[in-house]
């Protein structure tokens, strides 16, 4: 064979295997967002199928709706008209099945409870949220929980979480969780509170088995993330048997409805002095006990734990963020003196794009008006480890793993008011 024609055999071979090479990576691009339903989460990849058209050039993955709000007014009623007119219906109905909540629901707010003053969630947001989902259009039936575990430890108090925070992020400092709680019980309202610091020592089987104690279902196995898989499991003061994974327990008929157990994750847009950032995603920390896995739940963040808890557990169906005061600085406890008043509230059905795009576009901002350059390693475009980015991708990676969609390319991202 002469010289020239085998180096031209080479070029065409070294140009076939890149050509499959581009072709695998963009089968392997497409499915890795791929909108299949995780548990808790079936409504809302029904109500984006026909909205989004993942893995086709120049389409949108995943929808941001911001809100101009202070947490005493209509936001929670303009957010929720805004997400209708794109066709995400927050109320299940017979002529929105795909909508998130159903009337005779059990609804989990996981709120930020660990922190006093600008650390936790706004409590008037708390009440705008809840009163709209009592008025849901067939009538609410349900429960509805406002819950977090602060984990018996750190907090604004070095003991933990609580409901009844004196010093509350409200409009007046002095609305509670509990208060908001109690004036809906007052009013014959199913709602109710539960601190899962409470028994986040005390390591339980599932109803399933026949214990019945509320406490924390704990894996024996550690996932590569580094997370060894944990949730509460609990009875409200109305008698609802519930697990955050496997759903409501009927002792009746000895079965788990896991349907009808959802979760709406409302956390506070804030920095964090060891992973940067804190919104949606490092918000299921309060989900797992920290207590019986050795710290390795928090630990696992920075490498995608939280990713892996979102899968393994159970998907919110919808992310509130509150942005009405955010800590640039000084997160997550967040002091009044310290906080930025922004106004804003935003929600998407995924918590990493939600998380991407307030970080860059709300809390990077005021943070590089701030000494100390915190603002760079807060990027959500960050690759490199102890930035926000980094451990944001390794989540979202979790995520596609099992087939659920959400992105961090901007161009992927809509956003709808702001």
């Amino acid at each position: 064979m002469k010289k020239s024609e085998k180096i031209r055999g080479i070029l065409l071979s070294s140009l076939l295997a890149l050509i499959l090479l581009i072709t695998g990576c963009a089968d392997r691009a497409s499915i890795a967002v791929r909108p299949t339903a995780a548990p808790g989460n079936e409504a809302a990849s029904e109500s984006q199928s026909d909205e989004y058209a993942p893995g086709q050039t120049g389409s949108f993955i995943s929808t941001v709706f911001v809100e101009n709000s202070n947490g005493t007014d209509d936001g929670v009623e303009r957010l929720i008209r805004s997400m209708q007119s794109q066709g995400l219906n927050i109320y299940q109905t017979s002529s929105s099945p795909s909508g998130l909540i159903a009337s005779g629901d059990v609804v989990i707010l996981k709120i930020n409870a660990q922190w006093a003053e600008r650390g936790g969630t706004n409590t008037d947001l708390l009440r705008g949220v809840i009163q709209a989902l009592l008025m849901h259009p067939e009538g609410f039936e349900g429960e509805i929980i406002l819950a977090d575990n602060g984990q018996a430890q750190f907090g604004s108090e070095r003991r933990g979480g609580s409901l009844d925070w004196r010093n509350a992020n409200s409009a007046d400092r002095q609305t509670s969780t509990m208060d908001v709680i109690r004036s809906f019980q007052a009013r014959g309202y199913r709602v109710t509170g539960s601190l899962w610091d409470e028994f986040t020592a005390l390591r339980v089987q599932e109803f399933s088995s026949g214990d019945m104690r509320d406490g924390f279902v704990v894996e024996d196995t550690t996932r590569p993330t580094g997370l060894e898989v944990s949730y509460p499991k609990f009875s409200t003061e109305y008698g609802t048997m519930v697990s955050f994974r496997e759903g409501i327990w009927n002792p009746n008929t000895r079965s788990y409805d896991s349907g009808r157990l959802k979760v709406i994750n409302m956390p506070v847009l804030k920095s964090h002095g060891l992973f940067q950032v804190t919104a949606a995603v490092k918000n299921y920390m309060g989900v797992p006990s920290d207590r019986l896995t050795s710290r390795r739940s928090h630990n696992s963040v920075g490498t995608g734990g939280m990713g892996t808890l979102l899968v393994e557990t159970r998907m919110p169906v919808l992310n509130i963020l509150d942005m009405i005061w955010i800590a640039p600085e000084r997160g997550p406890g967040a002091p009044y003196n310290m906080a930025v008043q922004i106004n804003k509230i935003a929600a998407s059905t995924d918590p990493v794009a939600l998380d991407y795009w307030a970080a860059k576009n709300i809390l990077m901002p005021e943070a590089a008006k701030l000494p100390g350059g915190r603002a760079a390693i807060m990027n959500p475009d960050g690759r490199e480890p102890g930035t926000f980015g980094h451990w944001l991708r390794l989540s979202m990676d979790e995520l596609h793993r099992a087939g659920i969609r959400a992105t961090m390319t901007e161009s992927e991202i809509r956003v709808i008011g702001g």
